[in-house]
């Protein structure tokens, strides 16, 4: 294993894990310390080394406001209503569980031995949250500009390729639902397989009419939205 940050003096100086993690991030810390902090779990923490909830909330506001200037000034003068369901697909856990993984955050996540054993490396949780902390951590580091660029260069791709109507396929199953006087889509786990480390849950998503799919994801969040998706898609062809 690559070694952690060490101190020489009173500096922190970051381990060759983290020196990688920061190319791969495109931000060299002036206060390593603040990286350090934006990757540590609360399964790790101690009063002398706090967790990244703080920063996670921070940053939860930073990339907010970042994705929400880049739709308003996207040129293609869209409505508050057509705005909305794409920062929301934009911001949500997912897609920044999804970014995480692109820069291998959880290789250098900073966790306890439970989480370890149980895969936290892999969580869409974990992941998503220490992103939105690493964010924080640049804001603090370099100031806002310097975290608009950053948010701007990982999401880019996302924000130009976000459908236009990105509302999530959950909601947009129960409102085609409703607007046809049916009760709200149900949906039910029929297996789970796989460690508990990695599991896979297997989600079924019936109508009140009758008309059902299933989906396989490794979070139930995710296979609901899977089947959910996969349903209307179903129903859109029948229609």
């Amino acid at each position: 294993m690559a070694p952690g940050p060490v101190f020489q003096g009173n500096q922190l100086k970051l381990g060759a894990d983290l020196k990688s993690f920061e190319t791969r991030l495109g931000h060299e810390f002036s206060d390593p310390a603040l990286l350090l902090r934006a990757l540590t779990h609360p399964s790790i923490s101690t009063p002398n080394r706090p967790d990244n909830q703080r920063l996670e909330f921070l940053g939860d506001r930073v990339l907010g406001l970042v994705i929400a200037e880049a739709l308003h000034g996207a040129g293609d003068e869209a409505p508050e209503g057509r705005m909305a369901p794409r920062f929301n697909a934009l911001v949500r856990k997912e897609t920044c569980a999804d970014v995480a993984r692109r820069i291998d955050i959880g290789s250098v996540l900073k966790l306890g031995r439970s989480e370890m054993v149980s895969g936290g490396r892999r969580k869409q949780a974990l992941l998503a949250d220490a992103m939105e902390a690493v964010i924080a951590a640049v804001y603090l580091d370099a100031g806002f500009e310097t975290a608009r660029t950053l948010v701007l260069g990982l999401w880019r791709p996302l924000i130009e390729s976000v459908d236009d109507d990105a509302r999530d396929a959950k909601t947009a199953l129960q409102e085609w639902a409703q607007a046809r006087g049916q009760t709200p889509p149900a949906y039910q786990e029929l297996a789970r397989e796989g460690p508990d480390h990695a599991p896979v849950f297997t989600i079924e998503a019936r109508l009140q009419s009758g008309e059902t799919a299933t989906a396989k994801a490794s979070t139930k969040r995710q296979a609901e939205q899977v089947a959910a998706k996969a349903l209307l898609d179903k129903l859109e062809n029948k229609e």
